[in-house]
């Protein structure tokens, strides 16, 4: 076979370099030479290589696949064995098949396409659906509702936060010392016993764990038997 030369830009893939070559040399497709195809496959990928042009990894693949066909070839085969070359026969028909195809439909377009400017049309604001009665009273509910969303709160949506006691967690931190050092130990419910408004509890809570934090009170057991004890009471 005669050595081609290529450039990589003229070829969509390594099939359509591999149907270039098969049609420079006038090779049967259907009993392809598998080894001087490859030789000058493999001289197009070196030409490329040396050229510091990026061989992309598909055409790294098919030299893969020729060098396995290559060596399948030299093996003994069985009689109901099929050609390992046939696959690459199928492959090359069928990519020849498709490139004609697209050359017939890209001289179709050439003579066959008209084009035109885009043409304003009137703006048409004439609202033309036929809608149910139900279906506009169904939007007309949706719509006063998301209005009343939208307006500002009453004054009774606050009274609640406005009228809520507030408990410093200062306060709470001398409560539960007073109480400590008068008993030395109390249960841990015990401290919340009194304590309705759930600020005031919250508060007990915070002052609690500040206590333990400074190493003022420590708490000990678990579940209904937790308590609370007073740190130092004894030295004081």
């Amino acid at each position: 076979m005669e050595k081609l030369q290529y450039r990589l830009e003229n070829f969509e893939g390594p099939l359509d370099l591999l149907l270039n070559l098969v049609a420079k040399n006038k090779i049967d497709i259907y009993d392809i030479p598998i080894a001087e195809l490859l030789e000058q496959y493999m001289e197009q990928i070196d030409l490329m290589r040396e050229a510091d042009m990026d061989v992309a990894s598909e055409f790294l693949e098919m030299a893969a696949r020729l060098v396995y066909i290559k060596t399948a070839s030299l093996l003994p085969r069985q009689e109901d064995e099929e050609d390992p070359r046939m696959e690459l026969t199928g492959l090359l028909l069928e990519y020849q098949q498709c490139k004609a195809a697209a050359e017939k439909l890209r001289e179709m377009a050439a003579f066959n396409t008209v084009t035109r400017p885009p043409e304003e049309l009137p703006a048409d604001f004439i609202y033309k659906r036929l809608h149910d009665p139900r279906e506009l009273g169904q939007a007309l509910r949706a719509a006063w509702g998301k209005g009343k969303s939208l307006m500002p709160p009453k004054p009774e949506s606050f009274s609640a936060l406005v009228s809520a006691r507030i408990v410093s967690v200062a306060s709470q931190t001398v409560y539960v010392l007073r109480t400590l050092w008068k008993r030395g130990s109390i249960a841990y419910r015990a401290l919340f016993a009194e304590k309705e408004e759930r600020s005031a509890r919250v508060a007990v809570f915070l002052a609690l764990l500040e206590l333990v934090k400074n190493r003022r009170v420590r708490v000990e057991g678990e579940g209904d038997l937790c308590e609370v004890r007073l740190l130092g009471r004894d030295r004081a």
